[in-house]
């Protein structure tokens, strides 16, 4: 296949997939797939100074993580000094590098110098490593602008270059270059993510960017969060940037793929693995951002499946439900990612409180343990 397909795909689709309230109103609570629960013995944290949450590996082109010779591997993830309330954490946040390997995980501090990131704090991407293994291009979410005397909440899809240096103990990236805002917001599809009221729950997005590299056409993908034009309250969408050659000065923004409008305020963290000849576009998302008539949806993974990354989406299990956390302690773990072995890496969140929510909040702050998925055609399931 020629590697223009996706763009000329992308210029005349105008309509996304839906995900629906009847989708939704499908999920039994009784008797969805639920991720096993976290006890007090799992909460392993990396860093006692450090709050972690969305973490990503440090990929080669297939959307593996890189591995060395000791097998060890890289990984990014948001961190914040820790504070009295969690939530706070999303006003500081900066991007900052680990090391997993059979120890466990290693903080190597922030990826990115002091003041070369051009937002007031920094938000999901993902990172790719060339194929020498010496460089890195890695996509994120600027927030705000640098040097704002208040933080808002506009967000911006930027990327930027850094040499890795991988000998010893302990990996570094340095000589960072050639930051770019990959995309400008298109106001004819998607609503200004600073466009909320910034209350958690209500913020409008256009941010979270996972690169995809299709290996049947050889087209280059961002999928990111984004919210639809027009203004509703709940109008969360999955957008998508192309590329036939990956350059930094190569991008287009396509119309968006998935619309959960009137169903959803937040599909954060999209992203797209291949497994059987199939596309699968995983995201994550909250009870408390869905419209309220659908608030029996649970927090956990969701998704959709197709035989093309830019169109035919329909939702996975038909709900889009893959797997919620457990009854009780709905709240445990979040933003989970999906790899390409189908394993998949979340982190802990508000664990060990039933839906009520009784008692103080505990806020986990570290990587969860590791899942599983099986995909077979249009279901998925956890691997148990």
């Amino acid at each position: 296949m020629s590697s223009v397909i996706p763009l000329a795909i992308s210029a005349e689709r105008a309509v996304p997939d839906r995900w629906t309230a009847a989708d939704v109103a499908r999920i039994d609570p009784l008797a969805m797939s639920a991720a096993p629960l976290i006890g007090e013995r799992e909460i392993v944290r990396v860093s006692a100074e450090l709050d972690i949450w969305d973490a990503w590996p440090l990929q080669i082109q297939t959307g593996a993580p890189m591995v060395f010779e000791d097998g060890a591997t890289l990984w990014m993830a948001l961190a914040a000094p820790r504070f009295e309330d969690p939530d706070d954490r999303h006003g500081h946040a900066r991007i900052h590098l680990f090391r997993r390997d059979a120890a466990g995980w290693s903080p190597l501090g922030p990826a990115m110098p002091e003041g070369f990131s051009p937002g007031s704090r920094e938000w999901s991407g993902s990172a790719v490593v060339d194929a020498d293994g010496r460089a890195l291009t890695l996509y994120f979410t600027a927030t705000g602008r640098r040097g704002e005397t208040a933080p808002t909440f506009e967000q911006r899809l930027f990327s930027a270059r850094a040499s890795l240096e991988t000998s010893g103990d302990r990996p570094r990236l340095f000589d960072w270059r050639d930051l770019r805002e990959v995309v400008e917001r298109d106001a004819a599809h998607y609503m200004a993510s600073d466009g909320g009221v910034g209350v958690i729950g209500t913020i409008k997005a256009f941010r979270d960017p996972a690169y995809f590299h299709d290996p049947r056409d050889g087209g280059h993908y961002l999928f990111f969060a984004g919210s639809a034009a027009g203004g509703a309250a709940f109008n969360g969408v999955i957008g998508a940037a192309l590329s036939s050659s990956g350059r930094a000065d190569d991008w287009r923004l396509a119309p968006p793929l998935i619309d959960a409008t009137d169903v959803n305020n937040e599909l954060e963290r999209p992203h797209v693995v291949m497994a059987g000849g199939l596309y699968y576009m995983f995201w994550s998302t909250q009870t408390h951002v869905f419209a309220p008539t659908l608030r029996h949806a649970p927090t956990g993974l969701y998704g959709m499946v197709s035989e093309h990354p830019m169109q035919g989406w329909r939702p996975l299990n038909g709900t889009g439900l893959v797997f919620a956390n457990p009854p009780a302690a709905p709240r445990q773990a979040y933003s989970w990612l999906v790899l390409p072995d189908l394993s998949v890496i979340s982190f802990i969140d508000d664990w060990g409180r039933g839906r009520e929510a009784t008692g103080a909040r505990r806020f986990g702050a570290t990587f969860a343990p590791a899942l599983r998925l099986r995909l077979a055609g249009d279901q998925a399931e956890l691997d148990v």
